[in-house]
């Protein structure tokens, strides 16, 4: 199905993505997980391409979670190495297109080379403006949120703060990226119909398009439906619907 991407009249200034599927992708061809992992990479890449071609400024894609630590040994050693692999083959892209790579998450836990390679591309693309590609690793909404409260609280006892000033704003700006906008579009892939700890404070309004599609056969014309989908959208925030 072709989409008239000149018939959309709104596009999501903030897009977050919940790339699931990879390993019941590559079991169902008989592939080990990390050519799961693999080939999901290369779907990462496409909806940055289609992302830019329509002007979303923001791409979020939940890459690794706190509790994707519990996993295999061997298949997180393989998703640390498919990570900086990836950088070194794609990383031309992001400057091609002005693409801002930021992170998000538990940083400090990530192994020292990649940690080393992704700051490097943080630097190289830091001046870009046109567009963020933010990578969730080893991220916990649960565990984002429990930090900013951390943080207020430092700030309240060191007099910083008063307890009459925290609100949502606050919280909000302490946040792990308080300079990035809510996602107004939140997709999954796969069929699974849950959050699984991810944006949880970030995506109170976000609109949820869920697709039975795994990661890995999620590519532009995919992206380009949940933006369809997405353009159908009466959003009210609470408020009535305008006749």
């Amino acid at each position: 199905m072709s989409i008239d991407l000149q018939s959309l009249e709104k596009i999501p200034q903030h897009v977050a993505l919940i790339m699931d599927g990879n390993g019941r992708w590559a079991q169902e061809r008989g592939l080990s997980r990390i050519e799961g992992h693999q080939e999901g990479a290369q779907s990462v890449r496409a909806v940055l391409r289609a992302a830019a071609q329509v002007g979303v400024e923001y791409i979020t894609v939940y890459a690794f979670s706190t509790e994707n630590w519990k996993r295999p040994p061997k298949e997180v050693d393989g998703l640390m190495k498919l990570l900086v692999s990836s950088l070194n083959a794609y990383e031309q892209e992001l400057h091609d297109n002005n693409i801002r790579l930021q992170i998000m998450g538990q940083f400090k836990r990530l192994p020292l080379p990649v940690r080393m390679r992704l700051q490097k591309t943080m630097d190289a693309t830091a001046h870009y403006t046109d567009h963020t590609f933010i990578i969730a690793l080893s991220y916990g909404s649960r565990t984002e949120i429990a930090d900013a409260a951390k943080a207020i609280a430092e700030k309240v006892k060191a007099g910083e703060m008063k307890t009459k000033d925290i609100d949502e704003q606050s919280i909000a700006d302490h946040l792990y990226l308080p300079g990035v906008p809510d996602p107004e579009l939140m997709i999954r892939t796969s069929g699974e119909l849950r959050l699984s700890n991810f944006l949880l404070w970030q995506l109170s309004y976000s609109e949820f398009y869920i697709t039975d599609t795994y990661w890995p056969d999620f590519r532009e014309e995919q992206f380009f439906q949940a933006l369809e989908a997405f353009n159908d959208r009466d959003r009210r925030y609470g408020g009535v619907k305008k006749k």
